[in-house]
């Protein structure tokens, strides 16, 4: 994809603004570690049997070991969710890091709270696997929404532009 990055103006450079021509500019590969979404399940597998085929084209489900084999930008769902535990990853893991967290289908409105407030960005009861899909989408779109915004306000104070 090309994109114009200079224009040919008459005004001299200091009276010119900056303004990008394009904001759907490609991802770097060399500092993106995947560009399709991986979703790192802590707990037992069992509980998420049947996920992979709910999820988008192009994502995938592994099993990771503990909180050292979670890789950056990976969505973690823990499978058997406690409010320590989810204070423990958000303790471990980087801040832009998605935590979802799943409760027993019967898990009562108080620990559902409790999970959310110590940290998880969402909280699902056990369920059919294509809720937990769709709950595992919404997140990965609001992951990349606030990493376009925090481009965009960081192009924004670049250029002098609100």
């Amino acid at each position: 994809m090309l994109v114009r990055l200079n224009r040919r103006d008459d005004r001299p450079y200091h009276d010119r603004k900056v303004e990008p021509t394009a904001y759907d500019l490609p991802l770097n590969p060399a500092t993106t570690r995947t560009l399709s979404p991986v979703v790192a399940v802590l707990g037992h597998p069992g509980r998420v049997a049947g996920l992979a085929a709910h999820l988008p084209a192009g994502w995938s489900l592994r099993g990771a070991r503990d909180l050292d084999d979670i890789r950056p930008d990976e969505l973690v769902l823990l499978t058997q969710a406690t409010p320590e535990q989810v204070v423990t990853v958000r303790a471990v893991l980087a801040a832009r890091s998605r935590v979802i967290a799943m409760v027993d289908e019967r898990a009562p409105a108080g620990m559902v709270a409790a999970v959310l407030t110590a940290g998880a960005d969402a909280c699902v009861r056990g369920g059919p696997p294509a809720i937990l899909a769709g709950h595992l989408v919404a997140c990965r779109r609001r992951q990349l929404t606030e990493r376009w915004a925090a481009l965009h306000a960081a192009a924004s104070t670049w250029t002098g532009r609100q």
